[in-house]
């Protein structure tokens, strides 16, 4: 998963539940322009604290785990055929 991908899992979420970014941002003690870059993924660095605060404060888990390679298509026509 890319900081991309956190940020489009943030902006969904927030939407979801009806918050606006300076709602969000206000109540983490951060600028709106904080939560609109980890949204958009264009905030050049960022603390893994601030992540974490703004997915706790949406009811979101980051989780690490272990990176899998990506199944070949011969994978995935034997794991078809198989079903």
């Amino acid at each position: 998963m890319t900081l991309q991908n956190i940020g489009q899992t943030i902006a969904h979420t927030r939407k979801r539940k009806k918050i606006t970014q300076a709602s969000l941002a206000a109540s983490l003690g951060m600028s709106r322009a904080t939560v609109s870059g980890i949204e958009n993924g264009t905030v050049s660095e960022i603390g893994i604290r601030k992540v974490l605060s703004v997915c706790a404060a949406l009811g979101l888990e980051l989780v690490a785990q272990e990176k899998t390679r990506r199944p070949t298509l011969q994978q995935l026509m034997k794991e078809q055929s198989d079903a």
